[in-house]
């Protein structure tokens, strides 16, 4: 299932139910597990992705089976909870994988061009929106994922928070922050604060620059 911009659009059944030739499968991160410290340690990287995103995967092959399967209505809606949730937590992590980069490559750099512009027009300064951004994630109730959105309506850059796995359907994403327990606690304990502020050292700006370029064209 392709998790670029397009195949966020159509509803989540179309989205989940669609079959490929092969089965959803967990992508390689595109550094090494220890590349984000000290940050986000080498450990909580290796459970997130191998064990946490791993399921997410292994339960969206197992309810999109059941649901090609399934001759029954009732059976098919009862499906879609789990539809959503493990086609959410895979669509957000493999989203969430790209929005990172170690420290010595492009993690937290911003630089001049259109996203800090446009970060600039809608939050008045970098510093305001990582401020509001952090605010905004960390009063989450549970667990959910906070985003930066580009609404194509207002043609601007908003933040919205989303429950559990639920993935960003409202807005086009351009970052991405886990705010479940399994991407901080290890580390930072119950301190959502300190890993939000510290998971904007290794944020990949390029590559949020590269998916609000593509969501403006």
């Amino acid at each position: 299932m392709s998790i670029a911009r397009n195949a966020l659009r159509p509803t989540l059944t179309r989205m989940f139910v669609a079959r490929s030739a092969s089965l959803h499968t967990l992508p390689e991160l595109p550094y090494a597990y220890n590349a984000l410290e000290p940050h986000i340690s080498e450990q909580i990287m290796k459970l997130h992705h191998t064990k946490h995103h791993q399921a997410y995967v292994n339960g969206l092959n197992a309810a999109e089976e059941a649901y090609a399967k399934s001759t029954s209505t009732k059976e098919k809606i009862a499906l879609q909870s789990a539809l959503k949730f493990n086609g959410g937590g895979h669509i957000n992590h493999s989203l969430f994988w790209k929005n990172l980069s170690p420290v010595n490559e492009s993690g937290g750099k911003l630089s001049e061009g259109p996203l800090k512009d446009a970060l600039e027009r809608d939050f008045r300064s970098v510093d305001d929106f990582k401020k509001r951004f952090n605010a905004a994630t960390a009063a989450i109730q549970g667990s959910g994922w906070g985003w930066l959105g580009y609404n194509p309506a207002t043609e601007k850059l908003e933040i919205v928070t989303t429950p559990n796995q639920d993935p960003l359907i409202s807005h086009v994403p351009i970052i991405g922050i886990d705010i479940w327990e399994h991407a901080f606690y290890l580390q930072y304990y119950n301190v959502k604060a300190d890993y939000l502020n510290a998971i904007w050292n290794v944020v990949n700006f390029r590559e949020a620059e590269h998916r609000f370029l593509e969501a403006t064209k």
